[in-house]
């Protein structure tokens, strides 16, 4: 799992891809503008190819959250010299820090293989409108604007941007279908939302397939701040409280099975 943090990296799978239209997804090695190689995995087929895989975001172990492998929100958490004097947990949003290897990004654990990942996705969807180049080029850029900080702000006011997506596989009625039908009402399908903070001001990074409506983000939303203070420490790690009322339960605040064991995959172009 690598962030990408130069633009020009993306520009440079394009040019893979408008150089050889037959090129497949797989691991690439690109070179930064500073002459570091690195490997990475590129789509080549999604709306003409040209993406790069820039982050992987998926829980590693539910009944362990916030321990060694939850990068994106606390491998401390509330505990272990983490708690509301570590309110940016590991940070991982908005610095330089890079994981693991491309062919690694979702198999932590039980997650399927990357050179699977198109005929085993849930849902694919895409941004049509920049959103990156509006908001300074990358997750970073956007990160230092709208900081994953517990207490940074309030929801809703204080909430990051909302964008509409399009399927390339799925749709807003299969988004809603992964979770309890008794919090629906909470979000509305068809969008990501970066940046939703929830009721007790913890910031989630990022709500993969909808906007919320309402301040409990942490049933919805991935990568967290480095503190929870509802159920403390219950709610904590990158899929926060998918479980809040059981495992995989899909009844009151709990997602369904198949979502809490997927990997949302980030792509730039």
């Amino acid at each position: 799992m690598n962030i990408v943090q130069n633009p020009t990296n993306t520009e440079a799978v394009k040019e893979i891809k408008s150089s050889n239209n037959n090129a497949q997804d797989g691991i690439y090695t690109l070179v930064t503008s500073y002459g570091e190689s690195y490997q990475t995995f590129c789509d080549m087929m999604t709306d003409g190819g040209g993406w790069t895989l820039v982050a992987s975001v998926h829980e590693n172990f539910m009944a362990g959250k916030c321990t060694v492998g939850d990068r994106w929100s606390s491998q401390q958490g509330n505990l272990g010299g983490g708690g509301v004097d570590y309110p940016d947990g590991d940070g991982n949003w908005a610095n330089y820090a890079t994981f693991g290897l491309p062919d690694g990004a979702t198999s932590d654990d039980y997650k399927t293989p990357l050179n699977l990942w198109r005929n085993s996705s849930l849902q694919r969807f895409r941004t049509n409108n920049s959103i990156l180049n509006q908001q300074g080029g990358n997750l970073f850029s956007l990160y230092k604007l709208f900081p994953v900080t517990y207490n940074v702000g309030r929801c809703p006011k204080d909430n990051g941007p909302t964008v509409p997506v399009v399927y390339d596989l799925g749709s807003p009625a299969r988004t809603a279908s992964f979770y309890s039908p008794d919090v629906t009402d909470q979000f509305t399908p068809g969008y990501i939302q970066f940046r939703s903070i929830n009721n007790e001001r913890a910031p989630l990074a990022l709500c993969p397939g909808m906007k919320i409506e309402k301040c409990n983000a942490e049933h919805f939303c991935v990568g967290g701040g480095g503190f929870f203070p509802e159920a403390d420490p219950k709610q904590c790690g990158d899929f926060a409280a998918y479980d809040f009322n059981g495992y995989g339960t899909k009844r009151g605040n709990s997602a369904g099975k198949e979502i809490t064991e997927a990997a949302v995959l980030l792509f730039y172009r």
